[in-house]
């Protein structure tokens, strides 16, 4: 979730380590620093808050050197201050972490006992000192790293500078995500390939593991076992222009009005338009007797969409889960057992971890993802990405499209391999799934409806969202952008449920919004917003045009394209997210970078 850069070369470090710093806020961060080898001692400069503060830090007292590493922190121990900001320094070393180190406090009681003194209360310090005693032992920094690792359980990615060693940085992953990028002349150590994407487009990857040491003159990897390997140099794109706002206001605004674009990039990649029918996969359909789908967070609404679809079109069950609830479990699983891992980053802990427990329980696995480089894209037997492009701002958007678009063109495929959907049928799917991104772009166009609604909206304390049947993990979705970015409490329903409970909180301060496209559960659906407005509850209701609405004062409506029931979560998405983007904007808050937050949750 936090973003590590490590620069070794000839040249000014500092400026660099805040570039690429720059381009890893999306992630999320309460604190910034930097740390760089001045004549073979380590200085470092921290800031609470935003880079702008560090960069004030730096312009008062510089640092000038060539070797360096810098990070932002999304706070796990202790609060997000100056002192707990990495980097972290325990006499000769000074490092930077990613993940959680969760037998810290044993570590650091040991450490106490032998008189160190910890000036900060995050795990990371820990392996600060741990590291620095080893040293004291024997001058051989590789040996020393590794017994530090042995020692670690948990999380981590780490780099490392040590005083005395003018050009070297260390670096090691262990379910964190970490990059070597190569230079001429230079190296870089970064969380990801767009960390090092504005120096170099030639990476390797940590395995898991793995740890490295790099100077400027090349890299040097090593196992878990401490055996030298090789790691392979590949190309990537992370382009540097990809992540610029352009003429919009925030990044999840651009990323909202890529959506047309990034669905039809990602549905050409699973169906064939000109021949009307779903691409071939990796996987026989025909042979499965269930799918397992585990995500976290907006990931698990776009799984939870995607079970519709395959029980409806394919009559394959599908179970879908909260990956931080599912390996905890121990759940029953069969071998005929298909487990789909849903993440945007492809990192996530919990996802990732759900996923070597499937393969280690002998499943046939598979990843859809948006970073087609990632620790999961690699893990998985089966590789379904998402061409989303990246995706900055926090809450997520055109990267959940782009999950449910690859799912539901899943679903076809699996219908046609078991013998459900015949030819004709199939055509009619993918034709009414290619007309989405035509869709979603109408959709964008109920702009300014949405800004009329925001108003009143902004005002809530709480929000209630209704759908049913796909409609429903899509209010889930609506609840949780807005909860994301505005801070209003929100919920979402089944429409159904709304009797059984729910109801007991409407009154007319809490709005209810309402996805209500025309298909077999509309008039259903249009009785439960008939018994919120008979008790005054206002309610906004999408739904197409030519839907009749209820009867009564307080329902207001947005009309929203008709569509095909099968596209319906595709084109609903847009205004459940534009409603939560104007709200936020409306309240003047964060939208990329929303409070407590973070892009790519690496730890669990």
């Amino acid at each position: 979730m936090c973003g590590i850069i490590g620069v070794t070369g000839t040249g000014p470090v500092t400026p660099r380590l805040i570039d690429s710093l720059k381009r890893l806020e999306y992630r999320g961060y309460d604190s910034a620093g930097v740390a760089a080898l001045v004549d073979g001692v380590t200085e470092r400069r921290r800031a609470q808050g935003k880079i702008r503060n560090l960069e004030t830090v730096l312009a008062e007292t510089p640092l000038n050197a060539t070797v360096g590493i810098g990070h932002t922190r999304w706070a796990t121990h202790g609060a997000p201050t100056t002192e707990n900001a990495h980097p972290h320094k325990a006499g000769r070393v000074t490092l930077v972490h990613n993940g959680i180190i969760e037998n810290f406090a044993e570590l650091k009681a040991e450490l106490a006992a032998e008189g160190h003194v910890f000036e900060s209360q995050t795990d990371t310090e820990v392996v600060a000192h741990l590291l620095d005693r080893e040293l004291a032992k024997s001058n051989d920094a590789i040996a020393a790293f590794k017994r530090v690792l042995d020692r670690l359980t948990g999380a981590y990615a780490l780099a490392v500078l040590i005083d005395g060693e003018d050009e070297q940085i260390l670096g090691a992953r262990r379910g964190s995500p970490l990059v070597v990028g190569w230079g001429e002349d230079e190296m870089y150590l970064g969380s990801d390939a767009l960390a090092v994407g504005p120096f170099t487009q030639q990476i390797s990857y940590l395995e898991e593991g793995d740890y490295v040491v790099l100077n400027r003159a090349g890299a040097r990897f090593f196992d878990s076992t401490g055996s030298e390997v090789e790691r392979a140099v590949v190309q990537v794109s992370a382009s540097s222009a990809m992540v610029e706002k352009g003429a919009y206001r925030h990044f999840m605004e651009k990323e909202i009005h890529e959506q047309p674009d990034s669905v039809q990039h990602t549905l050409s990649a699973y169906l064939d338009l000109v021949s009307g029918t779903a691409r071939s996969q990796p996987v026989d359909f025909s042979k499965l007797d269930r799918v397992q789908i585990v995500a976290c967070g907006t990931a698990f609404f776009a799984g939870q969409i995607g079970r519709y679809a395959f029980e409806r079109l394919a009559g394959l069950p599908c179970d879908v889960e909260i990956a931080s609830e599912f390996r905890y479990r121990e759940p029953a699983v069969s071998p005929s057992t298909l487990a789909v891992a849903v993440s945007q980053s492809g990192e996530t802990a919990d996802t990732l971890a759900c996923l070597t427990w499937c393969k280690a329980h002998g499943l046939k696995t598979a990843a859809i993802v948006n970073v087609h480089t990632s620790s999961m894209a690699r893990e998985a037997d089966v590789l379904w990405p998402t061409h989303a492009g990246p995706e900055i701002g926090v809450a997520s958007t055109k990267a959940f499209t782009a999950q449910v678009a690859a799912l539901l063109a899943l679903a076809v495929a699996a219908g046609v391999a078991r013998g459900r959907i015949d030819a004709t049928r199939e055509a009619e799917l993918v034709k009414a799934l290619f007309e989405a991104p035509r869709l979603i772009s109408e959709a964008l166009a109920m702009d300014a409806d949405i800004r009329r609604e925001v108003v009143e909206l902004a005002k809530a304390d709480d929000v209630l969202f209704l759908g049913r049947g796909a409609m429903y993990p899509l209010a889930m979705e609506g609840a949780l952008k807005l909860k994301e970015i505005s801070y209003i409490h929100a919920e979402g329903y089944a429409a159904g449920e709304l009797k059984h409970g729910p109801i007991a909180l409407i009154d007319e301060f809490t709005p209810t919004v309402a996805l209500a496209p025309l298909d077999d559960v509309f008039e259903k659906t249009a009785s439960n917003l008939q018994e919120v407005a008979a008790r005054g509850g206002p309610v906004i209701m999408i739904a197409p045009a030519e839907a009749e609405a209820p009867h009564g004062a307080s329902i207001r409506r947005i009309d929203a394209p008709d569509c095909h029931p099968l596209i319906a979560p595709l084109v609903y998405a847009v205004p459940m997210q534009l409603l939560a983007y104007y709200t936020a904007v409306q309240k003047g808050t964060d939208v990329d970078q929303p409070r407590n937050l973070a892009k790519s949750v690496t730890v669990e």
